[in-house]
């Protein structure tokens, strides 16, 4: 391994840097983005429940906020609640381009990785080939295997960016795919609280809604 990276010159240790960075945030995000870590089971039950049950001090709040993407999601609704239904789910929203954010934190750099590394890869190929001609125009062609040898060691480069490239998409992508997944069931959730809200503010109108005076007879 290690003469590898000393045949392929300086441009192995820009990879060598970038898959180091590459696997730190792959085993990060893994980390972060368990589902119970952004998604709590039965979450959105407890609180739907606070909710009818008029449970919504602020520590209940606080502390809801503080569990989880999901819970800081649905705190924001709660923190509202007595507002329209509309100013609410703007408030959502606001909390919930803030909460995707902080899941996709580290996913810009992993992309960048992944497009960078095959340039670099190329880049150390392309320096390795002129190496290798400029020792050709002085020395000559001499032995073809010597020639050979030359060009493999160029494209070490190429082949150690394609490495690192590689996986760092397709580890792009799958974060991607799963915070969007996380993204719709947090927005079932939130829509689901704000029923919830409103069915509350609902139920005291009815309660206090006037009988109906019987019909006169004849």
């Amino acid at each position: 391994m290690l003469e590898l990276l000393i045949a392929g010159g300086w441009v192995m240790w820009p990879l060598l840097a970038c898959s180091a960075i590459a696997i730190a945030i792959v085993l990060e995000r893994f980390w972060s983005l368990r589902r119970q870590t952004v998604l709590p089971d039965n979450l959105g039950d407890e609180v739907r429940a606070w909710a009818t049950q008029a449970r919504l001090d602020p520590a209940h709040i606080q502390q809801l906020r503080i569990n989880s993407p999901l819970g800081e999601l649905l705190a924001s609704a709660l923190d509202v609640r007595q507002r329209p239904r509309e100013q609410i789910k703007e408030r959502v929203e606001d909390v919930g381009r803030h909460v995707v954010h902080q899941m996709e934190r580290f996913l810009n750099t992993l992309g960048t990785i992944a497009a960078i590394t095959p340039l670099l890869g190329l880049l150390g190929t392309v320096f390795g080939m002129i190496r290798m001609f400029l020792g050709i125009l002085t020395h000559g062609v001499g032995d073809a295997n010597q020639l050979a040898g030359g060009i493999g060691e160029a494209l070490i480069t190429t082949a150690a960016g394609l490495c690192v490239a590689i996986p760092a998409l397709m580890f792009y992508r799958y974060f991607r795919g799963r915070i969007a997944e996380y993204v719709v069931e947090m927005e079932k959730q939130a829509m689901s609280l704000l029923d919830a809200l409103d069915s509350e503010a609902a139920a005291p109108i009815k309660r206090t809604a006037p009988p109906r005076s019987p019909r006169s007879a004849g």
